[in-house]
C-alpha cells in the first residue's frame, strides 16, 4: 500500500480532519468524520441506505447490532448516523445506564433522546431550533393557503391541531405544551418558554407555575413517552427533516441490573419494537447495541421468549454471507489484516494536514504499522479484535505526532510501546498479560 495520502484523507477539510485524529488521540470514537475510516463497512452501505431512504419516505426500521466489546459497534451507528444526518435525518445517541437511563423507565429514554439530538445544521440540544422550525414552517403554509397577517395565529392553530390529530389521541399534552411555549414567546416571556419547552423535553422537577401557564401538569411517565416520541417525529417531519435516527447504545448493561429490573427493560424493549412494526412511529429509525452474550444469554434477550423471537437471526453460516437486510446485524470485529488497514488510513489522513509528511510516510511506513498493531494485540493476549481503541491511541498519540514534531524521533529506536493499567478499559484490562502488576513494556 502507497503511502501517500488517499485523495479521500487529501480532500478532507482541516476541522473534519482535526476532529478526528483529536478523538483518537484521546481514545475516543469521532463524533463526525467516520466516513473518512470506514474500514470493511462497504457490504452493509446498500442494504441500510435503502432502509434509511425506506424511512425517510414513511416507513419504519429496527435494527438490532451485535459485536463484541471493541468490535466497532459505536464507530458503526455513528457512522451510519452520519450518513442518516447527510440524507436530512436528526439524529440521537443515547447511552443506556441502570442509574441515568434505565430502559425500563422509557421517560428516561425519551429525556436523554431530546438532550442529544442534533441535525446538520444544530448540535445537542436541538429540540428549540426544531421546534421553532416547526412553527415557522406553520405559519409559511398558512401564508400560503391564503391566510391573512391578522388571522395568522389563528390559523396556525387550526394547522397544530391538524398536524398533531394522531399524537393527541395517546399524548394530548404534547400539543397542550406547544401551544404553551408558543404563548410564552409571544408574550416575551422567555423564562416561562424555555421552562415548558424543557417540559415537553421529558425533564423533571419544572416549576410549577411554567406548567400551570401552559395547561400541562405533573412529569412524563413511561407511557406518555411513547407518545411524546410519536409527536417529535411529527414535528422534525414538518420541520423539514427526512426522519429520526436513534441508538440506544451498550443495551447489554441491563444484564448486570437487579432481575426485577432486568425483566422490566426487556418487555420495554420488546414493547418498543412492536411499536415500530406496527408503524406507530413513521420516521424512526431505531438500532441497539449490544454483545452477543446479550443477544444469546439466559440473562439478556433470551430471558423474554417474545424478544428473543423477534430478535432471532441466523449467525450459524460463513459471516461472508450475513443478510445486512435482517433484524440483527453481526459485526465480526477486527483481525490484524483489518487493523494495519485501519492504521494506514490514520496515517494518510494524518498526513494530509501534517508539519512533515515525508517523514512520516517514511517512519511509519505499512511494515512499522503492521508491527505496532501486532505488538497492541499481544499486548491484549492476542485479542486483536479488541484492539483498535488502544492501537490507534498510541499510533497518533505516541508515533505520528513524535514524528511530525521532532526530526530525530524515529520509532524503531526511540519508542517502546508502554500500556499503562489506567488507560484501560475493564474489558481491556481483564485480557492483558501482564508483565508486572502495573504496566506492560514490549520492543516494537
Amino acid at each position: 500500500m502507497s503511502t501517500a495520502p488517499s485523495s479521500r484523507s487529501a480532500q478532507a477539510s482541516t476541522a473534519r480532519r482535526r476532529a478526528v485524529i483529536d478523538a483518537l488521540r484521546r481514545g475516543a470514537v469521532p463524533e463526525t468524520g467516520l466516513d473518512l475510516l470506514a474500514t470493511g463497512l462497504g457490504r452493509f452501505e446498500t442494504a441500510l441506505d435503502d432502509e434509511l431512504n425506506a424511512v425517510a419516505s414513511g416507513a419504519s426500521v429496527f435494527k438490532a447490532v451485535r459485536g463484541e466489546y471493541g468490535s466497532g459497534k459505536t464507530f458503526f451507528t455513528r457512522w451510519l448516523g452520519e450518513r442518516a444526518k447527510r440524507l436530512g435525518f436528526a439524529v440521537a445517541e443515547v447511552q443506556i445506564s441502570e442509574t441515568e437511563t434505565p430502559l425500563h423507565r422509557l421517560e428516561s429514554v425519551y429525556r436523554r433522546l431530546t438532550e442529544r439530538l442534533s441535525t446538520a445544521s444544530f448540535p445537542p440540544s436541538a429540540l428549540r431550533p426544531v421546534v421553532d422550525a416547526w412553527f415557522y414552517a406553520l405559519e409559511e403554509d398558512a401564508l400560503a393557503a391564503g391566510a391573512r397577517e391578522e388571522d395568522l395565529a389563528d390559523e396556525v392553530e387550526i394547522l397544530l391541531a391538524a398536524r398533531l390529530a394522531e399524537v393527541s389521541r395517546h399524548a394530548p399534552s404534547f400539543a397542550t405544551a406547544l401551544r404553551g411555549y408558543r404563548s410564552a414567546l409571544a408574550a416575551g416571556d422567555e423564562a416561562t418558554a424555555a421552562a415548558v419547552l424543557a417540559w415537553l423535553g421529558g425533564q423533571p422537577h419544572v416549576a410549577a407555575a411554567a406548567r400551570r401557564s401552559a395547561g400541562v401538569r405533573g412529569d412524563l411517565d413511561h407511557f406518555g413517552a411513547l407518545g411524546f416520541l410519536q409527536g417529535l417525529l411529527t414535528v422534525l417531519r414538518d420541520s423539514g427533516h427526512r426522519g429520526l435516527f436513534m441508538v440506544l447504545d451498550e443495551v447489554e448493561t441491563l444484564q448486570r441490573v437487579r432481575s426485577d429490573a432486568r425483566d422490566k427493560a426487556l418487555n420495554a424493549l420488546r414493547q418498543l419494537i412492536d411499536e415500530v412494526h406496527s408503524g406507530r412511529f413513521p420516521g424512526l429509525y431505531l438500532v441497539i447495541t449490544g454483545t452477543p452474550a446479550f443477544y444469546d444469554g439466559r440473562q439478556g434477550v433470551q430471558r423474554l421468549a417474545p424478544l428473543a423471537q423477534r430478535l432471532a437471526t441466523d449467525f450459524t453460516t460463513d459471516p461472508r454471507f450475513d443478510n445486512p437486510r435482517a433484524v440483527q446485524l453481526r459485526l465480526p470485529g477486527f483481525t490484524q489484516e483489518s487493523l494495519i488497514e485501519l492504521g494506514g488510513s490514520i496515517r494518510d489522513l494524518y498526513m494530509a494536514g501534517a508539519t512533515a509528511p515525508d517523514r512520516i510516510a517514511a517512519l511509519a511506513s505499512d511494515a512499522y504499522i503492521a508491527e505496532l498493531a501486532g505488538a497492541v494485540g499481544g499486548a491484549l493476549g492476542g485479542k486483536t479484535g479488541v484492539a483498535p481503541r488502544l492501537f490507534l491511541k498510541k499510533l497518533v498519540g505516541d508515533v505520528l505526532d513524535r514524528i511530525d514534531q521532532f526530526e530525530d524521533f524515529d520509532p524503531r529506536r526511540h519508542y517502546q510501546l508502554t500500556i499503562i493499567n489506567s488507560e484501560m478499559t475493564d474489558v481491556e484490562r481483564n485480557l492483558t498479560v501482564a508483565v508486572s502488576a502495573d504496566d506492560i513494556a514490549l520492543d516494537v
